[in-house]
């Protein structure tokens, strides 16, 4: 291997998300920041998180809805 061209990598880097966890891993960043993680994210907690983003929740609904109705008219 060449010398000096491999990032330093650290086994203790900070890694923390939106919801206040803070992890210890292995990186070759000196922190990092994300959004989501175990501790908050649906599939592994169990709770049905919806972050609703310019009303695309309520015009799914209402697609769904118009499709059904159209459905049950045929």
């Amino acid at each position: 291997m060449k010398k000096e061209i491999h990032p330093k990598y650290d086994i203790k880097t900070k890694a923390t998300c939106a919801c206040g966890a803070v992890f210890e891993v292995g990186s070759t960043m000196p922190e990092i920041a994300m959004e989501i993680c175990s501790n908050c994210h649906p599939f592994y907690t169990g709770n049905e998180k919806i972050m609703d983003t310019a009303g695309r929740v309520e015009r799914f609904n209402k697609r769904r809805a118009a499709t059904v109705t159209a459905k049950a008219k045929k």
